[in-house]
């Protein structure tokens, strides 16, 4: 653990430094032989390849080439409605991939929690909105802490009376301003103001606090909704409000804030806050994170219907692309049919939907090669996928197969290590999150 002795582990959390990755070792899963503790700048000297089964299966693999296509495309498609981009760090908690996400023009860094913001942080990360409201002593100490780090920008959400005078008291007591986004939501919803004497209530708590609490902005989730004109309905709703903050000079931050958009419905967001005429007086900032990894379920239903009906991303060239892959062994193959694969529920998300085989390669025998579409999984248990196939399929024992995965976000968070492999499926990098 020699590594920590570069981090300062005192209470005051604005004092810690950025930290080098921790080293790999071979009781991380999903990497090759290790004889010794390795970083990610010596991992291509090893010269891993996927297809020599140099690597330790199950693993997940990121290809290089398709993240760094999204990244370009996201970025592309960002810039183009003159809007700005901090992509919610949740999905990944790779601080190696926040810093591909910002090198590639990100505003900054959405996360969820104050421990999501102290990791992002002690990365390198000097701008943060938290989606989220900040409650709790420990919490606030924590975020107390970064924001005495002039370079560090961090805005939290606000949605009650209650919330704003636990923030006020606790940061007028250490005489410090926090910056906030008062949160729109909607009945059934999760968090935000439902109406409009509930924003009267919130705005008469700001007031009380103005001192030490900064209104900033204005922020909504639109992601829990399923038809468009209901989203419309709630952007129009956002800006609305954004307009009648302004007229009564209620915002201390100038240009103001204005954030919206998850991964399912950016495109409909950008077009409506960027039409909505503020011009600088208003910065919009947009926050989908699964677009890094993508998937084949939800997200590229609503990418092929971007794709379909959004001009600018109809003008850009191809669209988002699966950049994860989940690669296991064929362990058994016990009945006609069927073929039990060493990948499970302690691997991949399960939650909207199991992964879908994608890929299969015969060790020794040519390349990977795409799989029958009418091979799918039929369940999975914590290590063990049932995979089910035509009776005539020749698939065997000690045969690598590759899955898409559904929702990159619960799918990152059960490996510590991630490959980045290149064309040639030779390891170039490892991930590491921080979940």
């Amino acid at each position: 653990m020699a590594w920590l002795k570069e981090v300062d582990l005192s209470r005051s959390y604005a004092s810690v430094k950025t930290i080098p990755q921790p080293p790999l070792t071979a009781m991380d899963k999903g990497l090759g032989e290790i004889s010794e503790t390795l970083n990610s700048e010596s991992i291509p000297a090893q010269g891993w390849n996927m297809l020599r089964e140099d690597i330790s299966l199950p693993a997940a693999v990121l290809y290089r080439d398709k993240v760094e296509h999204n990244l370009e495309w996201m970025s592309g498609f960002i810039a183009e409605y003159g809007v700005q981009l901090a992509p919610h760090g949740k999905t990944t908690m790779a601080p190696q991939l926040f810093a591909l996400q910002l090198q590639h023009g990100a505003w900054g860094i959405t996360l969820a929690t104050a421990n999501q913001t102290l990791i992002a942080y002690r990365h390198g990360v000097r701008r943060v909105l938290m989606a989220n409201q900040l409650v709790g002593k420990e919490n606030m100490n924590i975020i107390s802490g970064l924001v005495e780090d002039p370079e560090f920008e961090y805005y939290c959400l606000v949605d009650s009376r209650e919330q704003i005078d636990q923030l006020g008291a606790f940061f007028s007591a250490r005489g410090q301003r926090l910056p906030v986004l008062v949160e729109l939501g909607l009945k059934g919803g999760r968090t935000g103001v439902r109406d409009e004497e509930q924003l009267r209530s919130v705005l008469a708590a700001l007031d009380r606090w103005r001192d030490c609490i900064a209104l900033s902005g204005v922020e909504i989730y639109e992601g829990i909704l399923h038809e468009e004109a209901e989203v419309r309905a709630f952007l129009d709703r956002a800006i609305a409000t954004t307009r009648g903050l302004m007229l009564e000079k209620r915002f201390q931050r100038s240009p103001i804030l204005l954030s919206g958009a998850g991964s399912m419905w950016y495109d409909v967001v950008a077009e409506s806050f960027s039409a909505a005429g503020f011009g600088s007086e208003v910065e919009i900032v947009l926050r989908p994170g699964c677009y890094i990894a993508h998937d084949v379920g939800k997200y590229r239903e609503s990418q092929e219907r971007i794709l379909a009906h959004n001009p600018v991303a109809m003008r850009m060239q191809s669209g988002l692309v699966p950049a994860l892959h989940i690669w296991a062994y064929v362990l058994s193959r016990p009945e006609a049919g069927v073929a039990i694969v060493g990948m499970g529920r302690r691997d991949a998300s399960f939650d909207s939907g199991l992964p879908v085989p994608a890929l299969s390669f015969r060790p020794g025998k040519g390349c990977p090669s795409v799989v029958p579409s009418t091979w799918q999984l039929s369940k999975m248990m914590d290590q063990h996928a049932f995979l089910q196939i035509s009776a005539e399929d020749d698939l065997r024992v000690g045969d690598m197969v590759a899955f898409d995965i559904l929702h990159p976000c619960l799918t990152f968070d059960k490996w510590r290590t991630l490959l980045v492999v290149d064309a040639q499926y030779q390891v170039v990098d490892v991930i590491q999150t921080f979940f």
